[in-house]
């Protein structure tokens, strides 16, 4: 029975343990550190350029809208589309970022859709339309 006991104890011991582990990984340091990596990653997936627009919420409240003239290590440059002001804003002080910028297999979907839709009208046009004078 003592050696139950004793099993039993150890078990509850142990699953605390892990327990505490997890609760100390997911402190709001390690959240915000994940978070900064994450919006490090998006920006450098829209890219540089005009075409790179982003709508951007800081933690102080404030709102940039623009697109990403640069980007860096520790920081990214939003300019201004009416002003042309740039601005830096380091990856952590970023609350949310939108942002929208196709990327080239999307525009090449964009094209084929098109041109299919192009083809099947002059095709369509061909047969009835030609066919029925």
């Amino acid at each position: 029975m003592f050696k139950q006991l004793l099993s039993l104890m150890l078990i509850a011991l142990m699953i605390n343990t892990i327990g505490l582990q997890f609760a100390f990984a997911n402190s709001k340091e390690d959240k915000q550190a994940r978070f900064t990596e994450k919006v490090k990653a998006n920006i450098e997936k829209l890219g540089i350029g005009e075409a790179a627009r982003v709508k951007i919420k800081l933690r102080d409240k404030t709102k940039l809208e623009g697109f990403i003239s640069a980007a860096d290590q520790n920081s990214f440059t939003i300019t201004n589309l009416k002003t042309g002001a740039p601005t830096i804003v380091a990856y952590s002080n970023v609350k949310s970022a939108k942002g929208r910028n196709l990327s080239t297999g999307a525009k090449i979907a964009i094209g084929v859709g098109i041109a299919a839709a192009v083809i099947i009208f002059l095709i369509y046009y061909i047969v009835v339309v030609e066919h029925d004078d």
